[in-house]
């Protein structure tokens, strides 16, 4: 650290130093390790400034993970604009091709039913809940049912009074 810049430290406090700033509008600063007048040092620190500050409002993805790494320590140098650009370039050709795997194996798949080759999946109408207690028995009806050896009472409901 220069002499100039442990005036300014002694003078206003703690220095940031801007490192960059991501496509979404962060800020990203480095606090490099100082000195206190006491002569404890106190080590470096990464920080970002996010575009939205409000901490209920954060979106997953907000911070590429480029600067994510920087931020947690596991890269020693931030990203730079062509890494930022080439990785995102990277990106974009998976999703491309991903939807491009995936169209080709649904024209497959209805090829293969069109042929007879896969059976088309059977839709099936399930009454009520396999946990509910009239589950795969016959409705109640009005009149009374006898087979073998079950029998089932029909159901009564009263009348309108008049």
């Amino acid at each position: 650290m220069s002499r100039f810049a442990n005036i300014l430290r002694r003078t206003f406090g703690v220095i940031k130093e801007h490192v960059g700033t991501d496509h979404l509008g962060n800020k990203y600063y480095m606090i490099p390790e100082q000195k206190t007048w006491t002569g404890r040092v106190i080590r470096a620190k990464r920080m970002v400034i996010a575009l939205n500050p409000n901490e209920f409002e954060y979106i997953e993805g907000s911070i590429p993970s480029e600067w994510d790494a920087w931020i947690r320590g596991r890269r020693k140098q931030p990203p730079s604009i062509e890494e930022l650009q080439k990785n995102d370039n990277y990106r974009v050709n998976i999703k491309v091709k991903a939807r491009e795997a995936e169209e080709r194996d649904l024209a497959l798949q209805a090829q293969e039913y069109e042929e007879g080759l896969v059976a088309r999946p059977t839709q099936t109408l399930a009454k009520g809940h396999a946990a509910a207690t009239p589950f795969g028995k016959p409705e109640a009806t009005e009149d009374p049912v006898s087979t073998g050896g079950s029998f089932q009472p029909g159901s009564w409901v009263p009348g309108s009074k008049k």
